[in-house]
């Protein structure tokens, strides 16, 4: 195979670093291009090489920046992953001297949990080419930089070091003593990719983030391919890999990229590595994603070249025709089968005008929700379908009014024209007229937006980028297809003889159809629970219980009984109202404060006990500790239990505070959690760099005390 790196005994350098690591990093990147002060604990070396001791002007000679870790330490790749920072190198140059950009090694892929870094082990060196000016003058010059670095092993502590090297300028080039490590180093860099035929596809809605990206390249059936991406300032392609099943001497890899800010990215630039140990080979690439053809991700067109618009439309047509068979709007269809065998018994001109209804309901919603998409994008804003599931207020609102219905459904409670505010949406889903038939045709759009269908992406992808008219035409053809299978029965009434008749049976399978609208409801809240964050997701799902036991004591109380139907209208209504409007006023949960001294004295003299946290979000230890071992249930209610005060000393950037404070404690670095008790006069409890929630419970029980 061409474009091979392997590794080998360099001259006077021992091994360069493996690809097997023991350690992995956490959360997002922080670039620690400012400076650091180094704690003294520091363990990487820092040396500067020159792959010449003498030049003519107008050559380019490489340097090196040699970095030697300790073992068990490393630092990290250009991107660091979900953690770390890239070193950084600030040149203090002679006129006449440029330095172009660092030719960064290829990395190890660091894995804990689910948790994965880029990092380097052992020795490095990162390439860096100086172009010299045509009329620099003979005679020496000096070339120094301040290099900084973030080295981890349990611990994470910044580095910094100065380096120079001298070379000479003269009438020949010479070789220096370092030459053969610097060029030996080659092989270790990425090689062009250029004849590998590397393509990227986008799979699935442009509304989804984050996004699923496919990359193929053409190469031998291989035991491991991976994608190394570079980092970006509006968007993140995350860390973990899903190797697909290669395709006609393809590998295949799905990566899901998360935006940050801006449409989604044109280009994205990494390195693809194939093989492993000596068979392991690494090519750098520049991908411009084109959009699939569907959520099935079994093929790409990588030319990303449009289809004609009566295709798209065709496309759109399917889309929504099968969107009435995706999870999140078939238990609106079985609701409006139910009415069909109710109401099979009625006037053809009855269940025309039905179908109408429906089918009126599917397309102005979908038009509305058309020119909303149009006004967001003539506003200078992204939009895509389903966008309104990314407002959490929408989709508390739909998945109570689901709720409602499964309610219904099950007999809790029933709906009248008088069912009063609870059952008043629930009503129009339930009701079998006009309204009910143009309320449903409306949910199904709602409740269709956040399916893809197959066929419906590729269609979507095309209409967000024309005109204003072109994407109602768009989401006005998706409704038809929505809408057809209702309407064409509506007018067809003879195929509903294939439906069974009416009877007793019919109010069991009512029941029955409750049990996908739930399923629906469950859907929605793991949806909102996404966008809310768990403690709040938490409130709603207990507010939804609630909600369910308002609906059967309205129904058993208020709608069945005799006796004392104001007071139970009046326990109905408030247990509904009243836990809501706790749950959504409520105090906020606790809260970390700034760590600082006179934070700290304040505390104590409060007499409660305090737990201190020094992290850093480059810190992977800190971030596991946060994760496994304080962001837990048990933890969290043990130190509201014994009212603990939580402070956060973040050492993500520069704070001497923070760094004298380590070093009272013999820490180099984080992470450093601390429990003071509630006695003033003792000393805190210095818990271990690696946590676990008995340890912490341990802590906090002696503490409370």
């Amino acid at each position: 195979m061409q474009n091979r790196f392997r590794f080998k005994i360099l001259p006077g350098w021992g091994i360069l670093p493996g690809m097997k690591s023991r350690l992995a990093v956490v959360l997002g990147v922080f670039l620690l291009a400012v400076a650091f002060p180094a704690p003294a604990a520091t363990t990487t070396q820092v040396r500067l090489l020159l792959a010449a001791e003498a030049a003519r002007p107008g050559d380019t000679v490489l340097a090196a920046v040699h970095l030697r870790m300790a073992p068990g330490w490393h630092t990290y790749w250009r991107f660091g992953g979900d953690s770390g920072g890239p070193t950084t190198v600030k040149w203090d140059l002679p006129a006449g001297v440029t330095a172009g950009e660092i030719q960064w090694p290829v990395p190890e892929k660091l894995k804990q949990d689910d948790l994965i870094t880029y990092v380097h082990h052992g020795e490095i060196l990162l390439l860096i080419p100086l172009q010299l000016a045509a009329n620099l003058a003979p005679g020496p010059l000096e070339l120094k930089a301040k290099i900084s670095w973030l080295e981890c092993e349990k611990l994470c502590i910044p580095g910094k070091g100065e380096v120079s090297a001298k070379l000479i300028i003269g009438g020949e080039t010479k070789p220096s003593a370092d030459t053969p490590a610097i060029e030996a180093a080659k092989n270790f860099l990425p090689q062009s990719g250029a004849a590998l035929g590397a393509k990227a596809l986008w799979d699935g809605s442009p509304a989804d983030d984050p996004r699923a990206l496919i990359i193929e390249w053409n190469s031998t059936a291989m035991k491991e391919a991976d994608f190394f991406p570079y980092s970006s300032d509006t968007f993140e392609v995350q860390s973990a890999t899903d190797r697909l099943p290669d395709d006609g001497g393809k590998i295949r890899l799905r990566k899901k990229v998360k935006k940050t800010e801006g449409n989604w990215p044109a280009e994205i630039m990494g390195i693809v590595v194939t093989g492993e140990g000596s068979e392991r080979a690494a090519y750098e690439v520049k991908l411009a994603p084109a959009t699939g053809a569907g959520s099935s991700s079994t093929s790409a067109t990588s030319a990303g070249k449009d289809e004609p618009l009566w295709l798209q439309l065709i496309y759109a047509f399917i889309g929504g025709l099968i969107l009435n068979i995706m999870p999140c709007v078939l238990p609106v269809i079985s609701l409006k089968i139910f009415g069909f065998i109710r109401q099979s018994g009625e006037s053809p001109a009855r269940l025309r005008a039905l179908g109408l209804a429906y089918g009126a309901g599917v397309l102005l919603s979908l038009l509305a929700l058309a020119m909303f998409v149009i006004g967001l994008q003539q506003a200078g804003k992204s939009a895509g379908w389903g966008v309104q599931f990314q407002n959490p207020i929408f989709v508390v609102a739909v998945t109570t009014l689901v709720v409602l219905v499964a309610l219904n459904l099950f007999g809790l409670f029933e709906v009248t024209l008088g069912g009063g505010a609870m059952g008043a949406a629930s009503s129009l889903a339930a009701r079998e007229g006009m309204p009910g038939a143009f309320f449903n045709g409306g949910l199904a759009v709602v409740l269709a937006t956040p399916c893809t269908a197959p066929f419906l992406a590729s269609a979507l992808g095309y209409a967000f980028r024309q005109s204003p008219a072109v994407i109602a035409l768009f989401f006005l053809t998706i409704g038809l297809g929505l809408a057809s299978p209702y309407v064409v029965l509506c007018f067809a009434p003879k195929l509903l003889r294939f439906l069974p008749k009416p009877g007793a049976w019919m109010e069991k399978f009512k029941i029955a159809l409750g049990f996908p609208v739930l399923a629906t409801a469950i859907w929605l809240f793991s949806v909102g629970r996404e966008l809310m964050g768990k403690e709040d997701a938490l409130w709603f799902g207990l507010f939804l219980v609630v909600l369910a036991l308002g609906a059967w004591v309205w129904g058993e109380f208020v709608q069945r009984g005799s006796a004392r139907r104001g007071l139970a209208m009046v326990l109905s209504l408030g247990m509904v109202l009243g836990f809501g409007a706790y749950a959504a006023l409520r105090a906020p949960p606790t809260k970390w404060e700034v760590w600082s001294t006179a934070a700290l004295e304040k505390a104590r003299a409060t007499g409660r006990p305090v737990l201190v946290d020094f992290t850093a979000d480059w810190c992977l230890t800190c971030q596991a500790n946060k994760k496994t071992s304080i962001d837990v249930a048990s933890v969290q209610a043990k130190l509201k239990d014994i009212k603990a005060v939580m402070l956060l000393g973040d050492y993500t950037r520069e704070d001497p505070a923070i760094t004298a404070e380590l070093k009272k404690f013999n820490r180099a670095g984080v992470p450093l959690v601390l429990v003071y008790p509630r006695d003033k006069t003792a000393p805190p409890l210095v818990l271990p760099e690696i946590l676990t929630p008995g340890i912490m419970l341990d802590a906090l029980e002696k503490a409370g005390k």
